[in-house]
């Protein structure tokens, strides 16, 4: 895309979720991440966290339970338009994002699946019997995609247990989805694998954040370029 004066134009960001998974039941914290298929635009063959893009229908999906009153505080830092509905999209787009990427429902089976749901992923997800939870999402660090990218998001990287993942839907990924392979990795031998830098640096985020107890008081890193400078806030 140019303007009248032929210099490219920067792509607004498009409000977008990642979640990190952590398993911590034996001595090293490990994470899931998903290698992307070597054909897309955005990251070609890169290993990722799931996520993607906020769409309208997270905003009208149940949930059990709330987020955390200062995670929700945290993810509407500094947002044009902060609501408690915005925040809440947020952590659901993350989780419906992970399920349509893995298969990997994130909530609680205990009460069934909601009543009603918006079509597509959600209906699917609902399928499962797992009702969409939030109260254990934690908020670790925001970034936007500098300009110049095929594409741009401003992304909130979440994390939550592997505890809580409720059901698996097997068959998600393979060789022409979209992560063409999971794994689970100890959280030092994540770096050895082909990162994005963003990702790079979330993963230092939440080493830091697990040796202070993911404190949920804490600050929040906040990466983004200006001006052909690269920046990282607190929030």
């Amino acid at each position: 895309m140019t303007g009248a004066d032929g210099a490219a134009k920067a792509l607004r960001p498009r409000d977008a979720a990642t979640l990190i998974i952590i398993e911590r039941s034996g001595r090293d914290a490990r994470v899931l991440m998903g290698k992307r298929h070597a054909g897309h635009r955005f990251m070609p063959g890169k290993y990722v966290f799931p996520g993607g893009r906020v769409e309208p229908e997270d905003r009208r999906m149940s949930a059990a339970g709330a987020l955390d009153p200062n995670v929700e505080a945290k993810l509407n830092a500094r947002v044009q338009r902060p609501s408690p509905g915005f925040a809440r999209a947020i952590a659901l787009a993350a989780i419906r994002e992970t399920f349509e990427e893995t298969g990997l429902a994130i909530g609680v089976s205990d009460y069934g699946p909601p009543d009603k749901t918006p079509p597509g992923v959600w209906a699917r997800f609902a399928a499962t019997g797992v009702y969409p939870a939030l109260d254990e999402i934690d908020f670790l660090a925001r970034a936007i995609t500098p300009p110049g990218r095929p594409k741009r998001f401003d992304a909130r990287f979440l994390v939550i247990d592997a505890r809580y993942i409720a059901r698996r839907v097997e068959g998600v990924v393979h060789a022409e989805a979209e992560l063409v392979d999971l794994v689970w990795t100890p959280l030092d031998k994540a770096r050895e694998l082909d990162l994005p830098n963003i990702t790079r640096l979330a993963l230092d985020d939440l080493a830091a954040a697990l040796d202070g107890g993911l404190d949920r008081r804490r600050t929040r890193p906040f990466y983004r370029e200006l001006r052909g400078k690269r920046f990282r806030e607190d929030l």
